[in-house]
C-alpha cells in the first residue's frame, strides 16, 4: 500500500513538474516548452550558410511571380509586376524577419499588453487607450480603406504578412513568442495604422500645457513672460531668416479676453549676420564635388534591438525606391529612388491641447460647453488580461476627444491633467500611407509636394532632393490655425472661443525651395522665426545647438562628397559647453592647489569641447553643469519643493541667467536661510561632479571618459539580458549632431548622392533579422558605432548583376 501511495506521489509530482515547466506562471516563462529540443529557442539558432541563396516559395495570394534578391545585409530588392503583389511581398518578407517586433509593438499602441504578459501592464494598456490610440486609428483606417489605392496597399500587406504566419509551427516560431508563451494571431490592416499611431504618440504625445499653467498660476504671467519666452535668443531656424511668403496668409482667430493679460512680449528681432537655416540636411550642385545635390537624413529615436528600422528595395511598374521601412507598415518612410530622395525628422509642432471641463454633476455625464450641458460619449474598453478576468475601462469622450482621466487617480504620464479632454491630430482621420505612396513614386518637385497634402500626424520635416537640382524642405502635417499661444497653457473647455477654428492650408505650411545659401537643413528647431511666418505653431522646441553646428558646417561647404555629409552626421562639437564652459570656469574661481577641483578643472581648460568616446572633459562639463542647472532651478520649479507639476526654463533661458544675470533673485535657494550666490552654486556643483564620478569610477583618471559616463545601451524591446548591447563605446550626446544618448541616437543614417546614377549610403544600430539567434541580429552594429557608412545596394531591374547580392528568390 505504501508503495502505491509513493509512486502516486511521484507521478503527481511530476506530472505538477510538468505542467510548470510548460505553463507560464506571472513573469516565469514556461521552461520546458522554451528549453525544449524539439521546439524551444534552439530552434532559432540561424547562422549565414543556413540561409537559402536559391529558393521558390509557392505562396497563395499572389497575382504574378515575384522575384526577390538578397544582397550581403540581408536587404530584400523586391521586383514585382503590379502593386498588390510588391506590398503582398514586401508584408510577407517583413514579417520573415520581424514578425514578433511590430505584433507587438502594434499590441503596445492597441493597449493590449495586458493579454499576453498579464496585469503588470494594466495600467499601460489602459493609458495608451484613454489618450485615444484606438480611437484615433480607426478613423484613419476608415479613411485609408475608402480609397483605392490605400486599401489595395494595406490589404495586400496584411495578406503577405498571413501568408507567413500560417507557415509557422510551435518550433518556427519567432523566439520571444516562446519566451512569453503565446502565438501571433492574424494580422489586420488596423495593426498598421496603429503602428503609425504609436509613432505619432512618441513624436506628439506629450506636452507641457499643466506645467505651464501651474507656473502661470504661481508666479504670474510677468514671470512666465519672462523665463518661458517664446523665441530664444540663440536659434536658426528650419526656414531660413527671410524667406519670403508665397502666398496670402489666412485672419488668424482672435484672442480671447481671458488670455489677454498673460500675452507675451514682441519676439526680439533677428540678427541677420548671423549662419542662417537649421537632423537632416541637403546641399544643391552648387556646394557638391559633382555639381549634384546631396542629402542625408538621421533621425533619433530609442535605440533598440530588434532596430525600428528595417532596409526594402521595391520595385513595380512605376517605382523603383530603396529606403527603410517600420515594421508592419508598407512602403520606404526614409529613401530615395532614381530621381529623388526625401528624408525626415520631427517638427516639434503643437498639435496636442488639453481642455478643462467643468462637468454637472459627479456622475460626468455632462459637460459646459457653448452655454448648455452636453453629454459625454462613453467607449467601453474591454482590456484582455492573462489568466485574470477582462477589465472594462469606460472612457468618455466630448467633442473634443477623450477625457483621459476623469476622476482622481495617479496618472501614468505626470504631465496628464485631471478633468480635462485631449485634442490631438492623431486622433483625427488621415492617410498618410496615402503620402507614402506616392512619396516613393515622386520624381520631381511638383510631385513631392503634391504627395504631402495627404499627411496628417506626426507632423514631420520633409526634406527633399532631386537630379534636377531642386533641394527643399517642408515642414509639414496638419497644424491648426491658432491665436498666438494658444495651447501653451491650458484651454477652457467651456468656451468655444479657445478651441481650435480651422486649419493652417496644406500649401501655407512653412517651407523652402532652393535657398540663395545653397543648403537646407532642420534639427527639431523652430521651424520659422515668427517675423517670417504668419501662424504660430509652437513656443518650445528642440534646443537650438545641434541645427546652429550644422548650418555652421554646411555654411562652410563646397566640393562636398557623400562624406563630408557622413563626417557632419558624426560631429560630436558640443555648442553649449562651448559657450558655457568659460563662464562657469570663472565663476568657480580659483580652487586650492593639487585638490581635485584643480584638476579637474585643468583638465576641462584643456578639452576641445569635442563629446568622443574619451574625452574626460565632457563627463565633467555636464555633471557640473546639469547639476548647476538642478540646483538654480528645483526650489523654484521642482515638485518636491512647490508641491506642483512644473518645468524649468529652457536652456536658452537658463544660459542667458547665467551669462548675464548673476544677481537674479531665481539664484538664491529658497529652502534655506542663506543666501546663496551663483558661484556658490557654480562651485558647489562643480564639486557634486568630481564626488559623483569619484563614486563611480574613482580618482580622476581615464576611467573618467565620456563613453564610460554617457553609457549608450541599445536594448532588447523586451530588456532581456543578453540579448542587447550594454555600454557601446562611443561618442556623441544630447543637443551634438551625433546626438547619440544613453538610450536614444541616430536609427538610421543615410546619404544620398544624387544625379544620372543615384548612389547611396546608410546603416542602422543592429542587422535585418529580429531573431536573436541570427548573425544578422546586429551585424551592422560595428560600422554604426565607429560611424562608418555601407553603400546601399540599389538595382535598376532583377536581372542586373551585382557581386553584393547573394541569393535569389521565386515566389509564386
Amino acid at each position: 500500500m505504501l508503495s502505491w501511495i509513493k509512486a502516486l506521489l511521484t507521478l503527481a509530482a511530476g506530472l505538477a513538474l510538468v505542467w510548470a515547466l510548460n505553463t507560464k506562471l506571472g513573469d516565469t516563462p514556461p521552461f520546458g516548452k522554451l528549453l525544449s529540443p524539439y521546439r524551444g529557442f534552439w530552434r532559432n539558432a540561424e547562422a549565414a550558410a543556413d540561409f537559402p541563396t536559391q529558393q521558390e516559395l509557392q505562396l497563395p495570394g499572389l497575382q504574378q511571380p515575384v522575384t526577390v534578391r538578397y544582397d550581403d545585409h540581408r536587404v530584400p530588392h523586391v521586383f514585382a509586376l503590379n502593386d498588390h503583389d510588391l506590398y503582398y511581398a514586401q508584408g510577407y518578407l517583413t514579417a520573415r524577419d520581424r514578425l514578433w517586433q511590430m505584433d507587438f509593438v502594434s499590441h503596445v499602441a492597441a493597449g493590449r499588453l495586458s493579454e499576453i504578459v498579464g496585469p503588470a501592464r494594466l495600467e499601460t494598456d489602459r493609458f495608451f487607450r484613454r489618450m485615444g490610440l484606438g480611437f484615433g486609428a480607426e478613423k484613419s483606417l476608415k479613411a485609408a480603406m475608402a480609397e483605392p489605392t490605400s486599401r489595395l496597399v494595406l490589404t495586400a500587406y496584411a495578406e503577405g504578412v498571413n501568408s507567413y504566419i500560417k507557415t509557422l509551427t510551435p518550433a518556427t516560431l519567432p523566439f520571444e513568442y516562446k519566451l512569453l508563451d503565446y502565438a501571433p494571431e492574424p494580422w489586420e490592416p488596423l495593426k498598421s495604422v496603429l503602428i503609425l499611431k504609436y509613432m505619432a504618440f512618441d513624436l506628439t504625445g506629450k506636452s507641457d500645457d499643466m506645467r505651464m499653467s501651474n507656473a502661470l498660476a504661481k508666479y504670474g504671467p510677468a514671470v512666465v513672460k519672462d523665463l518661458f519666452p517664446d523665441y530664444p535668443r540663440r536659434e536658426s531656424p528650419v526656414i531660413p531668416l527671410g524667406t519670403p511668403l508665397d502666398f496670402t496668409p489666412q485672419p488668424v482667430p482672435p484672442v480671447p479676453a481671458a488670455f489677454k493679460a498673460a500675452e507675451a512680449e514682441e519676439v526680439p528681432p533677428y540678427d541677420a549676420r548671423k549662419e542662417l537655416g537649421s537632423n537632416n540636411f541637403a546641399v544643391s550642385g552648387a556646394r557638391s564635388a559633382t555639381g549634384f545635390p546631396l542629402l542625408a537624413n538621421d533621425p533619433h529615436l530609442q535605440l533598440n534591438l530588434p532596430s525600428i528600422w528595417y532596409q526594402v528595395q521595391l520595385q513595380a511598374p512605376g517605382v523603383n525606391v530603396y529606403g527603410v521601412s517600420i515594421p508592419g507598415a508598407p512602403f520606404a518612410i526614409i529613401g530615395f529612388n532614381e530621381q529623388v530622395a526625401w528624408g525626415v525628422t520631427n517638427t516639434y509642432a503643437d498639435v496636442l491641447d488639453w481642455f478643462q471641463l467643468k462637468f454637472k454633476d459627479n456622475t460626468r455625464r455632462e459637460y459646459w460647453h457653448d452655454g448648455r450641458w452636453k453629454p459625454l460619449t462613453p467607449r467601453v474598453e474591454r482590456i484582455k488580461v492573462r489568466d485574470r478576468p477582462d477589465r472594462l475601462d469606460t472612457v468618455l469622450y466630448t467633442h473634443h476627444g477623450p477625457v483621459v482621466y476623469d476622476h482622481q487617480e495617479e496618472p501614468f504620464l505626470s504631465q496628464t491633467p485631471i478633468g480635462h479632454a485631449l485634442r490631438w491630430t492623431a486622433h483625427d482621420a488621415a492617410n498618410e500611407f496615402l503620402t507614402f505612396y506616392h512619396l516613393n513614386r515622386a520624381h520631381d518637385y511638383a510631385s513631392y509636394v503634391a504627395s504631402l497634402a495627404s499627411y496628417g500626424a506626426p507632423a514631420q520635416n520633409f526634406i527633399y532632393a532631386d537630379a534636377a537640382q531642386d533641394i527643399a524642405l517642408w515642414p509639414n502635417g496638419r497644424f491648426p490655425l491658432k491665436w498666438r499661444e494658444q495651447g501653451k497653457f491650458v484651454l477652457d473647455g467651456r468656451d468655444p472661443a479657445q478651441e481650435w477654428q480651422s486649419w493652417i492650408p496644406a500649401a501655407q505650411n512653412p517651407h523652402v525651395r532652393n535657398p540663395a545659401r545653397g543648403f537646407v537643413s532642420s534639427a527639431n528647431q523652430f521651424s520659422a522665426h515668427p517675423r517670417d511666418y504668419p501662424y504660430y505653431l509652437n513656443w518650445d522646441y528642440s534646443g537650438s545647438e545641434r541645427a546652429r553646428r550644422i548650418n555652421q558646417r554646411l555654411a562652410r561647404m563646397t566640393q562636398a562628397t557623400p562624406d563630408s555629409l557622413r563626417q557632419l552626421q558624426n560631429d560630436n562639437l558640443g555648442l553649449n559647453a562651448q559657450l558655457m564652459l568659460p563662464r562657469l570656469l570663472a565663476l568657480a574661481g580659483t580652487p586650492a592647489a593639487k585638490s581635485p577641483a584643480a584638476k579637474a578643472q585643468a583638465e576641462l581648460r584643456r578639452w576641445n569641447y569635442q563629446y568622443s568616446a574619451d574625452a574626460i572633459g565632457a563627463s565633467l562639463f555636464e555633471v557640473w553643469y546639469n547639476e548647476l542647472v538642478k540646483r538654480l532651478w528645483d526650489d523654484d520649479f521642482g515638485k518636491k519643493a512647490t508641491g506642483l507639476e512644473m518645468r524649468p526654463p529652457a536652456r536658452d533661458r537658463t544660459n542667458n541667467l547665467l551669462l548675464s544675470e548673476e544677481n537674479s533673485p531665481w539664484v538664491d535657494d529658497r529652502r534655506t536661510p542663506a543666501h546663496e550666490t551663483m558661484p556658490q552654486l557654480a562651485r558647489q556643483s562643480l564639486d557634486f561632479a568630481i564626488d559623483s564620478l569619484t563614486r563611480k569610477f574613482g580618482p580622476q583618471s581615464t576611467k573618467w571618459r565620456w563613453a564610460n559616463q554617457k553609457s549608450t545601451d541599445i536594448l532588447h524591446l523586451l530588456k532581456i539580458k543578453g540579448f542587447g548591447h550594454d555600454d557601446v563605446d562611443c561618442g556623441g550626446g544630447a543637443g551634438i549632431v551625433n546626438a547619440t544618448s544613453e538610450r536614444n541616437g541616430p536609427s538610421w543614417r543615410m546619404v544620398v548622392a544624387l544625379g544620372p546614377q543615384v548612389r547611396a549610403y546608410g546603416l542602422f544600430p543592429g542587422g535585418q533579422s529580429g531573431n536573436p539567434g541570427s548573425v544578422y541580429y546586429d551585424n551592422m552594429l560595428e560600422n554604426w558605432r565607429v560611424g562608418k557608412l555601407d553603400e546601399l545596394v540599389f538595382l535598376r531591374s532583377a536581372q542586373e548583376q551585382n557581386p553584393r547580392v547573394s541569393a535569389e528568390w521565386k515566389l509564386q
